[in-house]
């Protein structure tokens, strides 16, 4: 199971399905980034696709040389575009694909428009989701119906289990499955000896993990950069250049990201330090000391010819450097540290010591500050000595907003021991555990690595046949007898790359085990503590039949 191969096959099928000849891709906003972190332009120029637009696009030029392959979302102001576009066609002929499932109504109004006999073919091709990494998919949805396909575009037919304690993954695991019975034709794939399964969670029984710092590289560009579609903007980084404003990483077409995608920070920047060495080698006058990352920053300013030689390289030194000025900036390593206590450990008189001495730091950020008095809430929302109220007033002589300071009660109140299901954390973790360091470059050492997600334990559980049908029921009176194969996780609420990382791990030690996990988004911490109280909210009314379309 890839997702990022099933929708680069669609795409292929696509282009390919035109025949010879020069073409133009004609896309919405959603399906260009679905488009856009799978192929990068050059890889579909050479595919006979020398244009892209927009099909909301109004100074579009009448090109009747080119063919045009539309790709959109079945969306009424897509039809309504698809429909005008048909009645003053500016391209030769129109291979139409919809990345999900249109109405005959639509099918219609759309053959009534097509008075010059332009389309040559309308079909459904189901990827109407962002393939992140090959075991991680998103639907990047931001207030919109949560309409996915993923389960056609895998080919996947699943027995369904669900999260009992959550009302929303009981209703879209029924949607889920009403629409399976409905598209029977649909769905008839070819039977497997084991059946796949989809495991449908709810974000509210771990609202911990959106809320830890990460330390591993594709987590940490997303958690203080901001991974965008596999895009980040680093046009307000210090002394930024031009050509680095904007910067790709993609594991598809980037061979040291995805080398390093899941590397912590400390090796990631000693494979860059490799690399600078090796090309010094090459180059034995003047040769530099690489010690640290202000050092490989300098090494690339000086030679230029390294620079040209290897852009990629440069463009992560940049990247890496930036992560460290920002991990020194907003002491983060400390701020990790307290992190990880509050989430791993058992110990309320250490816990409360260190937030509050944290809390008193004037180089402790705002966002920080409320993720920690968050993590405590959640951690100790019932204990007897808690001192909740006197952070609070913390917070607020520390001039944090009045909106920033209500999201610590309604992150209690969307994933607090009311809510939950599980049990986040266990008297026996304090022993349990002992903290894990990792070493590495000057400057990114002892950095606390201890939590994992709840996820982690739920499909270990479930691989070894002992996840407990009294919390994870089977919808329907059949279950699965065997261990099994192909899983497919979706969290209502998003998932976050910590755990995309517990997925990868298992998937590489787990041998006949394949994982899939997605979700409406993917978090950081920029997002989540606001994000996850709106989607709780949102996705109450925003599940229907519809949502059930993967």
């Amino acid at each position: 199971m890839n997702v990022t191969l099933a929708v680069k096959q669609y795409i292929s099928k696509m282009i390919e399905s035109s025949g010879p000849g020069m073409k133009v891709l004609l896309m919405d906003k959603e399906t260009t980034s679905i488009v856009s972190v799978v192929y990068t332009q050059s890889e579909i120029l050479q595919k006979e696709v020398y244009l892209f637009e927009r099909i909301d696009s109004q100074n579009r030029d009448n090109m009747k040389h080119l063919k045009a392959i539309c790709f959109l979302r079945p969306t009424k102001e897509n039809v309504e575009h698809l429909i005008q576009e048909l009645r003053r066609p500016k391209y030769s002929v129109y291979f139409i694909y919809f990345s999900n499932v249109i109405s005959k109504s639509e099918i219609k109004a759309l053959a009534e428009a097509d008075e010059q006999e332009v389309v040559a073919e309308v079909q459904e091709f189901y990827g109407d989701f962002i393939a992140v990494n090959p075991h991680l998919f998103s639907l990047n949805l931001q207030g919109a119906h949560c309409e996915f396909f993923l389960l056609l575009a895998l080919k996947k037919c699943p027995m369904i289990r669900y999260q009992l304690s959550s009302d929303m993954s009981k209703r879209l695991a029924e949607s889920v499955k009403q629409i399976i019975t409905k598209e029977y034709e649909l769905f008839d794939f070819r039977k497997t000896e084991v059946p796949p399964l989809l495991l449908i969670l709810d974000r509210s029984d771990d609202a911990i993990t959106p809320l830890l710092n990460q330390w591993t590289y594709q987590a940490m560009v997303h958690e203080l950069l901001g991974l965008n579609n596999n895009r980040i903007d680093l046009s307000r980084v210090p002394g930024i250049s031009k050509d680095l404003r904007e910067v790709v990483l993609s594991a598809e077409n980037d061979e040291f990201y995805a080398n390093n995608l899941y590397l912590n920070f400390g090796e990631i920047g000693t494979n860059i330090k490799n690399l600078m060495e090796d090309f010094q080698k090459k180059k034995p006058k003047d040769k530099q000391k690489l010690e640290s990352i202000s050092d490989m920053k300098a090494f690339v300013d000086n030679y230029p010819q390294f620079k040209k030689m290897s852009g990629t390289v440069s463009k992560h030194v940049t990247v890496v450097g930036e992560l460290s000025r920002l991990v020194s900036e907003r002491q983060l390593m400390e701020v990790s540290e307290v992190e990880q206590e509050l989430a791993c450990q058992n110990d309320h008189s250490s816990a409360q010591q260190n937030v509050r001495r944290l809390l008193q730091n004037p180089r402790l950020s705002e966002t920080d500050a409320v993720r920690l008095v968050m993590l405590y809430a959640l951690r100790y929302e019932k204990h007897s000595s808690s001192i909740l109220p006197s952070l609070m007033e913390e917070l607020s002589r520390k001039g944090v907003s009045e909106r920033h300071r209500k999201m610590v009660q309604s992150v209690v109140e969307y994933g607090g021991k009311r809510v939950r299901g599980s049990e986040l954390i266990a008297p026996t973790d304090a022993v349990a555990i002992t903290k894990q360091f990792f070493k590495g470059l000057k400057g990114v050492e002892n950095v606390y690595t201890q939590h994992q997600p709840l996820l982690h334990d739920t499909l270990d559980q479930l691989i070894k046949g002992r996840l407990k049908d009294s919390q994870f029921p089977y919808l329907g009176p059949s279950s699965l007898r065997d261990r099994p194969q192909d899983i497919i996780v979706f969290i209502i609420g998003g998932a976050t790359y910590e755990e995309a990382l517990t997925v990868y791990n298992l998937n590489r030690t787990m041998p006949g085990v394949r994982i899939v996990l997605g979700g409406t988004a993917i978090h950081n911490t920029k997002r989540s503590p606001l994000c996850l109280i709106q989607e709780g909210s949102r996705l109450q009314s925003d599940i229907s039949p519809r949502m059930a379309f993967m």
